[in-house]
């Protein structure tokens, strides 16, 4: 048996031809949703992109006790999970996130890997003289990344330089390599279409309109401030490079086709989180609440013991899902801590294997979901506190924790999935803004917009409930509890 795992970055569910977008060319994406089970209400855990990947490796929440960071030496790794029970394993990456302080554990657990570098920010290629760009809009709060980006942009002129491009040459390598071997794993993860929305022209050039203005292919994080004519060429900018990832997924499709791959090969297409292109009037994703652009992500799975293609699957899912998932396809054992559940039988029949969902980041909005509403409980107060980060791998994504941080760390009592470990308490960044958007409450079934918030008190006490049992059963510190009004 085997495994591909095919993983993109703020991969928007509302701009696919299978959750019902007319305008995107996305050919392959549509061929896609007919070779597999497609999952509508798949929903992220942790947010954003390391978080997500923690709960992708341990099957279990990370926004209720940390914020960004590596994996912590208690985790049960599925990479690592696998290759202790003879999966061989094999990472293709342009997610430069990985080699940050804040994710430098993840890739190690993998029996081997290959880093692709350029994307973003990456620290790849050295210059003193500062960069030549045009004229620009949005950008990304850290100015050190623009620079960055446009050193490395002068080294990606051909599409074949993209890291994309590299990313799947190099997983579709490993592919045809090991074809006609047995018990192995890939994860073939592109950092696309994250912004900056960056692709060849003619990619571009599938989405003409009129615009002269100023460039404009990095939204900031923040509220639309800019003119329709800017957010519309920045969503064909988004939708561009969408089109680059469905071209270049279309070639993993190929190469399962001519390799006969479909009859052993189980096949997992997902993303980390979507992303919001102006929609609740707001660009991108953490500073707002988690609409369903941002939350509601999709998901795509082959399974070829069952074999079922071209099938809905309503059953609520999660990240979380996908490390027992895999464990279960190689007839592994799942730990006891990854709250988890495999997808085998939700694949085959849609059996459920939730009532409910708990997403959000740490120290926002903790968000519950049970397919049909969608309740966002604000922090009780403007102070959003108490709020504390428990790891033993003090790191953020690009700094270690600073010394004032470890002086006036304490030790905690071990959680039930720290195995015995105490970890570190820390004071957290109270993000403070959040506390102003207040609680919502959405019925999706008459506002699946989200443009409607509903008061129903009866509602809002049944996803309380769910709430606050959830919680516990993740063993979530007492001041989460506090911080929320929920005590």
């Amino acid at each position: 048996m085997k495994a591909i795992m095919v993983m993109f970055d703020s991969l928007n569910r509302h701009m696919l031809p299978a959750y019902g977008c007319d305008w995107i060319h996305a050919p392959n994406f549509k061929r896609l949703a007919q070779q597999t089970a497609v999952f509508d209400n798949a929903y992220v855990g942790s947010m954003p992109c390391m978080p997500a990947r923690r709960e992708l490796q341990t099957g279990r929440y990370n926004f209720l006790h940390r914020s960004w960071g590596p994996l912590e030496p208690y985790d049960d790794s599925v990479a690592e999970l696998l290759c202790n029970n003879g999966v061989y394993t094999h990472l293709v990456t342009d997610h430069q996130h990985y080699w940050e302080d804040g994710g430098c554990t993840y890739h190690n657990r993998y029996h081997s890997y290959e880093l692709i570098r350029g994307q973003e920010g990456d620290p790849w290629k050295g210059q003193v003289k500062d960069p030549e760009h045009p004229d620009m809009l949005g950008g990304h709060r850290a100015g050190k990344l623009i620079r960055q980006d446009w050193v490395n942009r002068q080294y990606i002129r051909e599409e074949a330089e993209y890291p994309q491009a590299k990313t799947f040459a190099a997983g579709m390598e490993f592919i045809r390599t090991n074809a006609d071997q047995n018990n192995w794993f890939l994860q073939l993860e592109t950092f696309d279409p994250h912004e900056p929305f960056r692709a060849p022209e003619n990619y571009r050039a599938l989405y003409p309109h009129d615009y002269e203005g100023k460039h404009f292919d990095w939204p900031p994080y923040s509220r639309v401030t800019q003119t329709p004519e800017e957010v519309a060429h920045l969503r064909y900018e988004y939708a561009a490079l969408l089109s680059m990832c469905d071209a270049y997924l279309g070639k993993v499709l190929d190469m399962m086709d001519e390799l006969n791959l479909w009859e052993d090969t189980l096949l997992i297409v997902n993303t980390d989180h979507g992303f919001l292109l102006g929609e609740h009037d707001w660009w991108a994703k953490m500073v707002q609440p988690f609409y369903n652009e941002v939350s509601r992500m999709p998901l795509f799975i082959w399974d070829p013991r069952s074999r079922m293609q071209g099938v809905r699957r309503s059953s609520l899912v999660q990240t979380i899902d996908l490390a027992p998932t895999l464990l279960e396809f190689f007839g592994a054992a799942i730990p006891e801590g990854m709250q988890g559940k495999p997808l085998k039988e939700t694949i085959a029949s849609d059996q459920s294997v939730r009532e409910a969902a708990l997403f959000g980041i740490h120290g926002g909005h903790v968000n519950c979901t049970d397919g049909r509403y969608v309740y966002m409980r604000a922090p009780a107060t403007a102070t959003n506190e108490p709020l504390y980060n428990y790891t033993v791998m003090p790191t953020h994504m690009r700094t270690m924790f600073s010394l004032e941080e470890l002086r006036a760390a304490t030790l905690a009592e071990p959680f039930a999935f720290t195995k015995g470990v105490k970890p570190l308490k820390t004071q957290a960044n109270s993000q403070v803004h959040y506390h102003s958007f207040g609680t919502l409450l959405f019925d999706q079934r008459y506002d699946p917009q989200q443009n409607q918030p509903l008061e129903d008190a009866a509602v809002e006490q049944l996803m309380i409930d769910h709430m606050i049992r959830m919680m516990k059963d993740n063993d979530a510190p007492i001041e989460q509890f506090q911080r929320l009004g929920l005590v």
